[in-house]
């Protein structure tokens, strides 16, 4: 009967996992994940063992690669609020504060998309730039406004996951995905050249360590550096450095740049040893005129989720279609609406998901849950400790734009990827020309609605919603998204002649193969129908057909 008990058998488990060598390390090839790829060096040719979801893995092996996880996500963590506090001309302690709850906040949250919650007596599963404002209070708009916005997304996961995909098609969400990444590589790329911040004078400021002109080589020559460091190790690291090589550009970047002065050491010195989420806090309250924008990118976030869900079930070998599938999708979407709400309220900028981690799944052949949350404690223990924060908030602007530009342009090139995958048909060459015009026009000519409303009047109200129309339709990505998704409906899908010979042709394929299959069924010859000549035999085929084909309608 004990033999039976579930609770028992979790305990032999956890016995057997932490002492044995099995549980601890188990006959995982970890010289694999460490072997860089040198020229002269002879090439591993042993198939690694796949982890599937559920499968168990050793305690070892899950840190490491739970480690791996932490490091490729880790720009993508902190870029986000560096960007969005420098832009606010938040002190040094409140960037710092914002790094350390990104990293927090998105260990707990990660843990929620990772785990999958079976909502109690229904079918559904929990689980997988902007206006400048006065700040702080303008930031805790934004929070407030976000966390209100959200209900749009959870409101949005109970819609069937089939009607979603036919209304945010691959060409739609490579749109949005595109214009992203394009509108933010600028904000990289000012960065790489001096500072967002300083632009045509002096970088980072005048009492600065090492201050120079904006636009200066020594600021192109250390964003250059992480550039090429990255390409580097792509290009001859060891697996386990080719899925954080971002991460190790910005660190070779961050020793050269000490090594030269451009550090300033005093914030790091200055910040405490630990902290967590809400030590600083803002007050939520809700902007009007940020509203319908914060709406369409809850929208494309949704499309973004589905795009990256379904990439991360084609790595980790799951099902990318049916039942199971569709929870997935509408679990993964319901966990992103509920932990951006949840991210608003614990003093940070929405959390999305994002699938840049498939390249270490795709890699070291790990899509285990294990992996998973190790990567998520790290990523708490990261935040935690202050000092951590403080010395990602200390790195040279040039430094963090020479990986924030590739990372942004990595942004771009996802967004090509979801429109490959497209049948390209001529239809959807016009919605993408149709919805990149606008989107493209307002990267390169950014303040082109500036005059179109001239309205002056004292109703607050109708400023608001008429500042609300200028920002959505000064935002590439929510304009060309309205765009491709109002062609996508209107459009007919018609297919293109070519398209039409070559289905022609396949169908004419089909029907000679099946005449064969019909008549090796009569290898006797006294059996053969139509011995008289091919005609008959042809007609009895064809009859046979009809009869399917009656069979067919009447069912």
């Amino acid at each position: 009967m004990s033999d039976s008990n579930p609770f028992k058998l979790k305990i032999r488990k956890l016995i057997h996992k932490v002492s044995t060598k099995d549980g601890i390390l188990g006959d995982y090839d970890y010289k694999y994940l460490f072997t860089p790829q040198l020229p002269f060096m002879k090439k591993n040719k042993v198939t690694q063992p796949f982890f599937g979801l559920d499968s168990s893995m050793p305690i070892v092996l899950g840190f490491i690669l739970g480690l791996q996880h932490s490091l490729a996500m880790l720009a993508g963590i902190i870029t986000p609020p560096l960007i969005v506090s420098s832009s606010a001309y938040f002190t040094t302690d409140q960037q710092q504060y914002l790094v350390t709850a990104s990293l927090i906040v998105s260990g707990f949250l990660s843990m929620i998309q990772i785990t999958r919650f079976h909502i109690y007596k229904t079918p559904y599963y929990l689980g997988s730039d902007g206006t400048y404002l006065p700040c702080p209070d303008g930031y805790g708009a934004i929070l407030g406004t976000s966390c209100v916005c959200g209900l749009l997304e959870v409101f949005i996961s109970f819609i069937p996951p089939k009607f979603l995909k036919k209304l945010f098609p691959q060409t739609v969400t490579g749109t949005v995905v595109l214009l992203m990444g394009i509108s933010l590589i600028k904000a990289g790329f000012e960065d790489w050249i001096g500072g967002s911040g300083c632009i045509g004078g002096t970088c980072p400021s005048e009492g600065a360590p090492h201050a120079l002109p904006y636009g200066s080589a020594q600021f192109i020559g250390l964003g250059f550096l992480v550039y090429i460091t990255i390409v580097i190790f792509e290009k001859w690291g060891a697996p386990i450095m080719k899925s954080c090589s971002v991460i190790l550009g910005l660190l070779v970047g961050c020793i050269v740049a000490g090594a030269c002065g451009y550090f300033d050491k005093t914030s790091i010195d200055a910040a405490p040893a630990a902290s967590f989420v809400w030590t600083t806090t803002f007050k939520l309250t809700v902007y009007g005129p940020a509203v319908l924008p914060m709406l369409i990118v809850y929208v494309v976030l949704v499309m973004e989720t589905i795009g990256d869900l379904t990439a991360t079930a084609e790595v980790s070998r799951l099902e990318t279609e049916g039942p199971l599938y569709e929870s997935r999708i509408q679990g993964g979407v319901l966990g992103d609406g509920f932990n951006s709400i949840i991210a608003g309220l614990c003093t940070i900028t929405p959390m999305s998901t994002f699938a840049q981690n498939n390249g270490v799944i795709s890699i070291t052949k790990c899509a285990n849950r294990t992996a998973g949350y190790w990567c998520c404690c790290i990523l708490i223990i990261m935040g935690i400790f202050t000092k951590f924060a403080a010395s990602l908030v200390a790195i040279p602007k040039p430094v963090l734009g020479g990986m924030t530009s590739f990372l942004f342009t990595s942004v771009a090139v996802s967004g090509l990827k979801i429109i490959s995958n497209s049948p390209f048909t001529r239809r959807d060459r016009f919605v993408l020309t149709a919805s990149l015009l606008p989107g493209l026009g307002c990267i390169l000519v950014p303040d082109w609605f500036e005059n179109v409303f001239t309205y002056s009047g004292n109703n607050h109200a109708l400023i608001g919603f008429l500042d609300a129309i200028t920002v959505i339709m000064e935002s590439s990505y929510a304009l060309g998204g309205i765009i491709a998704t109002i062609l996508n409906l209107f459009l007919p899908q018609v297919l293109d002649f070519e398209e039409e010979e070559e289905e022609d042709k396949i169908q004419s394929d089909l029907d000679e193969l099946a005449l064969d299959d019909y008549v090796h069924q009569y290898d006797d010859e006294d059996k053969l129908p139509g011995k008289k000549g091919s005609k008959t035999l042809e007609t009895t085929y064809e009859a046979s057909q009809i009869g399917s084909d009656s069979r067919n309608l009447s069912s």
